[in-house]
């Protein structure tokens, strides 16, 4: 993935406090200079093909991120970053959750079991699945207030339909809940 695809994607998927995509001058403002609004807005159309280390560390701690987020294979697999900008529904709201919250004891992604034993009979294993799968397309609003307590998130975060209030790490950090790899 080009760098340019990367930090469109970071922008994308980590957003400010305020619920927006970051800005050049946000960025410029949070880092102390060290990023110019300049620098931003190349790296976001390619012209920049390799960052400095400070620049992506700065980057990636003004926006709460490890810095080494920058530097995984797969982030985001199967999809493209379009595909990632675009949701449209629930269970595309939902997939990028189960890609981030990890199990505390094993460093892994949730099952549907293990998410399905966490909601106390709320949901069984197979209601995850649909819900992930987009089987059940609108489930019940008890079923979406379930899988947000389990995953961390408001259960606004999981019905927005099309402005998304809160980063998927903006709600983990928010909750405390869970372990959000980045």
């Amino acid at each position: 993935m080009h760098v340019a695809q990367k930090f469109a994607h970071l922008l994308e998927m980590y957003r400010h406090a305020d619920g927006h995509k970051w800005t050049g001058t946000q960025l410029a403002k949070t880092t102390g200079g060290v990023v110019p609004r300049s620098y931003v807005t190349n790296l976001c159309k390619g012209r920049i093909e390799n960052p400095g280390f400070e620049k992506m560390k700065a980057i990636a701690k003004a926006m709460g991120l490890a810095p080494e987020v920058w530097f995984k294979d797969g982030f985001g697999e199967g999809r493209s970053i379009g595909q990632a900008e675009q949701p449209h529904g629930l269970a595309s709201r939902l997939e990028p959750l189960f890609e981030v919250v990890r199990n505390p004891k094993t460093e892994e992604p949730y099952t549907n079991s293990e998410v399905a034993r966490m909601t106390l009979g709320d949901l069984s294993e197979e209601d995850v699945e649909k819900i992930r799968t987009d089987a059940i397309s609108d489930p019940s609003v008890g079923q979406v207030a379930a899988l947000a307590s389990v995953l961390g998130v408001e259960p606004s975060y999981l019905l927005d339909r099309g402005n998304r209030r809160y980063s998927i790490r903006n709600s983990c950090r928010r909750y405390g809940m869970r372990t959000c790899e980045t």
